[in-house]
């Protein structure tokens, strides 16, 4: 009973969300896929931008004593490059420990530049749709507003079409913001995320540096 009860419910509210659609009219379907798109890259973010997946806690301390021990050797090199972004960090500059601290950081920066950019993969996609999903919802206010202008005839207004405008109108607004809101919230907690993974391996490089050239121990 409570299974029927349930299935019943998904079906009311798919046949719901239909009968909107119909009432927004065509303009409603590119915010629709607008809003496919934000959530796929929400949740793609979601997965990625994990600080232990990211920067895990230790692999600094972890790589610098093997280090000690071995050397900056090619299994360890290449498990720091396979581990995470920070690994990729770390191991560009244990690469280049024997040389000068200018040409340490150096590769440390280039190894820094190429993780932003994967760190940052999508977010720009993310900030577009945020800041023109109401620009889109206010365009299908305007078809609304041309279809209720259209709808008035020598006869006088012509009540269906009139109706249809409206729903066009005011339903596309909504989406619009409905759209917008979340995806600039997300937008901005990745960007935020982001900004502070950064900063966290900035500082691990730092270490890193100041312990291969003796100002740290």
């Amino acid at each position: 009973m409570a299974r029927a009860k349930v299935q019943a419910s998904l079906f009311s509210g798919v046949v719901y969300v239909l009968v909107i659609i119909q009432a927004a009219g065509w303009p409603i379907w590119p915010l629709l896929l607008a809003s496919v798109i934000a959530v796929a890259l929400i949740i793609e973010r979601s997965t990625v931008l994990r600080r232990e997946k990211i920067a895990p806690p230790g692999l600094l301390l972890g790589a610098l004593a093997e280090a000690r021990q071995n050397g900056a050797s090619a299994a360890l090199l290449a498990r720091l490059e396979g581990n995470s972004p920070l690994g990729r960090i770390l191991a560009a500059g244990l690469r280049n420990a024997k040389f000068s601290r200018d040409l340490m950081k150096e590769s440390i920066e280039e190894a820094g530049r190429a993780v932003a950019h994967e760190l940052e993969r999508y977010l720009t996609t993310l900030g577009t749709i945020a800041s023109i999903a109401p620009l889109m919802g206010l365009f299908g206010t305007v078809v609304g507003m041309i279809e209720i202008f259209g709808s008035s005839t020598a006869a006088g207004n012509n009540p269906q079409a009139l109706a249809h405008g409206i729903s066009v109108a005011l339903y596309n607004t909504a989406f619009g913001l409905i759209v917008a809101i979340p995806s600039m919230i997300a937008y901005r907690h990745f960007r935020a995320l982001v900004d502070s993974l950064l900063l966290d391996m900035e500082q691990e490089a730092v270490r890193l540096v100041e312990t291969i050239h003796g100002e740290r121990e």
